[in-house]
């Protein structure tokens, strides 16, 4: 009856039994996956969302690509970060999951590829899968500091390729995409007629990035290029549906590109007329959100850090930007193993790392936006549950 686009099977995974288990025991839990930053103890200004009451929006204008004063807005905040994207080509989407669905829609047939990198969250697998795309894995290796794998994505390459995604920084690695790796994919996409999609939601949260990371892929013009981002994340907004994409490339692709967009963004006008008229003054008060999280994340890590240093079987990945860190732990039992025991036994719930198709064991992935009251015990009953296991 249901379509093959959706997963064949949805039984519950053991981690996710555990996790009911727990929460129907009462048993007090300590959430190291806290990814909502609006349920994270972080303070909002008290009229943030009130420009989403300005009267302005009772006037419906359905405009395919977003309102001009919203585009021009996203235009400015790209500037803020040291990108330069004309309003005329400025998308919104009323999120980067959205953009990511218009774009399978621009670039794919029925069972066209795009290549994914890998470790990374899982999102890509139903995003495509419900756009009939299959997502094809590329590798990034870890020798101090993850970069992209080229002759993996390379091998990956084939006849239904359409597009190579990138996530910088990555989610989970914190991996930042460079300025030397921004150039060979360019060149591999433009060489094949590939596009190249960015996802650049947590470009506003540095930890430790490289001298020669890149603001966007929006940098260079040799590939058709789209990068995406969000109030989600940029103004620590979830529940204020905005995102948008950026497009860059050479003039004729980016012509047709935007030309055909414009048909797929008028079939949906999905993008709500309050939210457009507010975004000026949601993304200049997103600063102060944005100033809060850096801080508590670049805090944590360094906990984070502290703790694992008096565990020598343990070790945290280094990471360059975003709210996840990965900490490698001895692989004497299976990642799932080990974190149903955290859940049940410590009360501490982590992310086991082939949720992220890390390529071995075994990494745990921690959100870093909790407060320290909450990140702290967890992370101490983390690494006592990994370095005697």
């Amino acid at each position: 009856m249901f379509s093959t686009r959706l997963p064949p099977d949805a039984t519950p995974n053991a981690l996710t039994r555990a996790l009911e288990r727990v929460r129907a025991s009462g048993a007090e839990l300590v959430d190291l996956t806290q990814s909502n930053p609006t349920v994270a103890g972080f303070t909002y200004p008290p009229n943030m969302l009130a420009p989403l009451a300005d009267t302005a929006a009772l006037s419906y204008e359905p405009t395919p690509f977003g309102l001009p004063a919203a585009r021009e807005a996203v235009s400015r905040d790209f500037a803020r970060r040291g990108v330069k994207v004309p309003a005329a080509r400025v998308v919104l989407t009323a999120s980067t999951s959205e953009a990511y669905a218009i774009l399978f829609k621009l670039l794919c047939n029925p069972g066209d590829r795009v290549l994914v990198p890998a470790p990374s969250y899982p999102l890509f697998e139903h995003l495509t899968r419900l756009d009939a795309v299959q997502a094809v894995p590329y590798r990034l290796d870890y020798h101090g500091v993850w970069d992209v794998d080229f002759a993996s994505l390379e091998r990956a390459v084939d006849e239904r390729t359409r597009a190579v995604l990138v996530v910088s920084p990555n989610n989970p690695t914190g991996s930042w995409l460079k300025r030397d790796e921004l150039s060979r994919l360019a060149s591999l996409c433009a060489r094949r007629g590939l596009a190249l999609v960015g996802d650049e939601v947590f470009c506003d949260y540095p930890l430790e990035p490289s001298p020669i990371a890149v603001a966007s892929v929006l940098e260079q013009d040799e590939a058709l290029t789209f990068g995406l981002a969000g109030l989600s994340k940029s103004a620590a907004l979830p529940q204020v549906k905005l995102g948008w994409m950026g497009v860059s490339g050479p003039e004729p692709q980016v012509a047709a590109a935007l030309a055909a967009l414009e048909l797929i963004c008028d079939t949906y006008l999905s993008v709500a007329t309050p939210v457009q008229v507010a975004a000026a003054a949601l993304l200049a008060s997103g600063a102060a959100m944005r100033a809060q999280i850096g801080a508590r994340t670049r805090a944590n890590l360094d906990l984070l850090r502290h703790h694992a240093s008096h565990h020598p079987s343990c070790g945290v990945l280094r990471a360059e930007g975003g709210w996840y860190a990965v900490v490698q732990v001895p692989a004497v039992q299976s990642e799932e193993q080990l974190v149903v025991a955290l859940l049940e036994q410590d009360h501490v719930l982590v992310h086991p790392g082939f949720f992220f198709d890390f390529p071995r064991e075994a990494y745990l992935v921690v959100s870093l936006l909790p407060p320290r009251a909450v990140f702290e015990p967890g992370i101490r009953r983390l690494l006592a549950r990994a370095a005697r296991a």
